[in-house]
């Protein structure tokens, strides 16, 4: 009878991405750990997570201004107003390189669900400590 060890089917799959900091990020998909959670680990000053919150904001109320006029331009203005909000917070707060420069489609649906668990009270913008996240 052969008593060696029998190798699974399953694999682990690692993969690497660089954060704002140009640190390598190792992902190992079998944890799930998630671009979210990197894209909260960007966003632990409370400054910058306001001035998120107020971006996002300003990109919402362009879109439904842009809908109920038949314009492009409040959109446009909401889109630039949220972004210079992100930016200021990553600059000036955060003191990172947003993560939009080297993952903009990730980043945009990050913030939006970091919006939206604010809004459900999961996120905090008062103290990272009442954050139900994680």
């Amino acid at each position: 009878m052969n008593n060696t060890p029998t190798q699974t089917s399953q694999t682990k799959e690692i993969t690497a991405e660089k954060d704002s900091r140009n640190n390598l990020i190792k992902m190992d998909s079998s944890d799930k750990p998630s671009f979210y959670d990197f894209y909260l680990d960007e966003h632990q000053n409370m400054a910058c997570r306001r001035l998120h919150f107020a971006g996002s904001s300003f990109g919402l109320i362009g879109l439904a201004k842009s809908v109920k006029n038949r314009s492009a331009k409040p959109l446009l203005k909401g889109i630039a107003a949220g972004y210079a909000c992100a930016w200021v917070g990553h600059f000036f707060f955060e003191k990172n390189k947003p993560a939009s420069f080297k993952f903009p489609l990730k980043s945009f649906a990050s913030d939006f669900r970091m919006y939206v668990d604010v809004m459900r009270g999961n996120l905090s913008l008062r103290d990272r400590k009442f954050d139900k996240v994680r």
